[in-house]
């Protein structure tokens, strides 16, 4: 069985892309690596990218010069988790504090990780989780 080494991308789907760039950018720090009137993609830690889509913008396949990427979309709110260290926490929920951005809750995991979960503009449920969610992490 071949090897897959990392999730490289994930996406969200939003009704205000502007919104979306701010509160990605501003609020959580994340650098743009190319944006268009159609989504925006942002570096995450140098390991993975954060692709952030105008809701319905990608329903339709989208030719470029080395071969097309077949459409997609999605709705509802959606969930992701992002790595932090746990001497970084607490400094990220100030940061959520201070930038007005409600912690929705706190979960301490068997394994000793802890999570805290807080929502985008567009209802997303995004988490920032220390080592020790998983056994993976």
């Amino acid at each position: 069985m071949p090897t897959l080494n990392a999730v490289l991308e994930t996406a969200l789907y939003v009704d205000d892309l502007a919104r979306a760039r701010a509160f990605y950018e501003d609020d959580l720090g994340l650098r743009v690596l190319f944006g268009n009137a159609r989504m925006y993609a942002f570096d995450v830690a140098g390991k993975s990218v954060l692709l952030i889509f105008l809701r319905g913008a990608s329903r339709q396949d989208m030719p470029t010069p080395g071969g097309t990427i077949p459409g997609h979309d999605g709705r509802g709110p959606l969930h992701i988790g992002f790595a932090v260290s746990a001497d970084e926490l607490p400094a990220w929920e100030k940061r959520l504090q201070e930038r007005h951005i409600p912690i929705e809750s706190r979960t301490t995991w068997s394994r000793g990780g802890t999570s805290v979960y807080f929502r985008d503009p567009d209802g997303h449920l995004l988490e920032l989780a220390t080592p020790g969610l998983w056994e993976t992490y």
